[in-house]
This record gives C-alpha cells, sequence and structure tokens, in this order.
C-alpha cells in the first residue's frame, strides 16, 4: 500500500530555513514529487526526484534556493528549504508516480500526502 505522510512545517522567519520530511512507503521505482499551494492559487510543481535519487528537477521559482534527496533505506525524501520569502507561504505536499519520469504535473501523480503548512513571517 503506497502511502505518504509530510512533516516539518512550521513558522519560520524570512530568510530561514526548513526542513520538510516526506515518509514515503513507495515502491523504490516511484519517482517523488513536492507541490505547494497556497490559498487561491493553483497546486505549483517544486522539485521531482528520481528513484535512483541522483536526478531532480526544479521549478524555477526555487532553484538555487531548496534541495530535495531521498533515502530508499529508510522511506524518507527531504525538502530543504533556504532564503525563505512570505511568497513561500503555502501547504507543501509530496506525491508518487509510478512510473519512471520526472513529472511536473499533478496529474501525473497517483499518491499524494496530507500536506504541511509552511508559513513565512516577513
Amino acid at each position: 500500500q503506497v502511502q505518504l505522510a509530510e512533516s516539518g512545517g512550521g513558522l519560520v522567519q524570512a530568510g530561514g530555513s526548513l526542513t520538510l520530511t516526506c515518509a514515503a512507503s513507495v515502491p523504490r521505482k516511484y519517482m517523488v514529487g513536492w507541490f505547494r499551494q497556497a490559498p487561491g492559487k493553483d497546486r505549483e510543481f517544486l522539485v521531482a526526484i528520481a528513484a535512483s535519487g541522483t536526478t531532480t528537477t526544479f521549478a524555477d521559482s526555487v532553484k538555487g534556493r531548496f534541495r530535495t534527496s531521498r533515502d530508499n533505506d529508510r522511506n524518507m525524501v527531504y525538502l530543504q528549504m533556504n532564503d525563505l520569502t512570505p511568497e513561500d507561504t503555502a501547504i507543501y505536499y509530496c506525491a508518487a508516480s509510478n512510473t519512471g519520469y520526472l513529472h511536473y504535473y499533478a496529474k501525473d501523480y497517483g499518491w499524494w500526502g496530507q500536506g504541511t503548512q509552511v508559513t513565512v513571517r516577513g
């Protein structure tokens, strides 16, 4: 059974850092993505990481500030977020896809966590 659960959200000051964790009980061949959704906005792609963990792709909005990694032995995927701004305030989700490709669209992910709130205070 595929299950994902995010943790690590919270309140942080602008310019600060936060690391989110996704407990991803997924087959090792699945790729994992991170998304976020701010109030009144569509769900936004942030980053995808391949099954091996060696290949990633980032949205321009977070490139250079966010990093991702995965530990397949522990079934964990991490999103390290640096230099946060109030515009990063949103609910953050991890999601999984059972294909080998790095997907940018939410519709291509079949499994989702419940989300974790990140609030950046300016």
